[in-house]
């Protein structure tokens, strides 16, 4: 099997986009015309990917949403969907455990072709996601929300932030050249420091979207030998939420201009 970020550079230039479209298919804000669909989640991603395929390098379901019977089973249809049009599926799970039960979450990578984790357990708790050479691995290091700061930024002995020796540590755990990190947006002087220190790891770069991040650091320090991804999640999914009425052309059609735009302005930055 081809490894993950291989195909995703293939996917990056064939489509001439870094664009990942975060899935969160949030049942509250699903349009009423889909409601009565068997699985409204599935419906809903279905015209979501019709309407973004040709912009997106990757799509990102968070699994925050789809966490129970009928979700599974949505997120399961949209991920063969996306195949279907050639497009890689990131899950974003940011599991981790030790032992039995982070083999069992590694498991999720026999769906989707990456996964995020969470590293405050160590490396032994990643080796079941790690030691699969064909996915890819994105380890949690400096997040874009307000509290990361909680324990992200407590300094060393070192004398360095613990955030910067997760990206070393990352660094060191990337023997199979399957691994990523996710750095928000937010924060585009923290991403400058990241990628000078870990210069062939691949950022996945969230924020960019409703959080406001910075686009242009987004591009310049997420891309590795131009391959990482810029998610945006609600600022594409729900940009049709003010069509009018029942019109789902228009709604899935905002979601699809949203792509677009987003692709071109990360674009001006390549």
């Amino acid at each position: 099997m081809t490894a993950f970020f291989d195909r995703l550079a293939d996917r990056i230039d064939r489509v001439n986009s870094v664009v990942s479209v975060g899935l969160d298919a949030d049942p509250d804000r699903i349009p009423d015309s889909l409601a009565d669909r068997d699985l409204p989640r599935w419906a809903f991603n279905r015209r979501i990917i019709d309407a973004t395929h040709e912009h997106a390098a990757c799509y990102k379901p968070n699994a925050a949403f789809y966490e129970d019977a009928d979700g599974w089973r949505a997120l399961r249809e949209t991920v063969a969907y996306a195949h279907g049009k050639d497009v890689p599926v990131l899950l974003d799970a940011k599991r981790a455990d030790i032992g039995n039960t982070s083999r069992r979450y590694a498991e999720l990578l026999d769906t989707a072709d990456a996964i995020t984790v969470n590293p405050y357990m160590g490396r032994d708790s990643l080796d079941p996601f790690l030691s699969r050479e064909a996915a890819g691995v994105f380890v949690l290091c400096r997040t874009s929300n307000p509290g990361g700061a909680d324990l992200q930024d407590l300094e060393l002995a070192s004398g360095e932030p613990l955030y910067r020796r997760v990206a070393a540590l990352a660094d060191l755990w990337n023997e199979h050249g399957n691994v990523g990190l996710v750095v928000g947006a937010t924060a585009p002087e923290e991403l400058e420091t990241l990628r000078a220190e870990v210069p062939d790891i691949p950022f996945l770069v969230p924020g960019v979207g409703a959080q406001g991040g910075d686009a242009e650091a987004a591009v310049e320090y997420g891309l590795a030998d131009g391959v990482g991804l810029v998610n945006s999640s609600r600022g594409i999914i729900f940009a049709g939420e003010d069509a009018p009425g029942d019109d789902e052309a228009a709604y899935f059609g905002a979601a699809g201009e949203a792509a677009k735009r987003l692709k071109k302005r990360l674009n001006r930055f390549r």
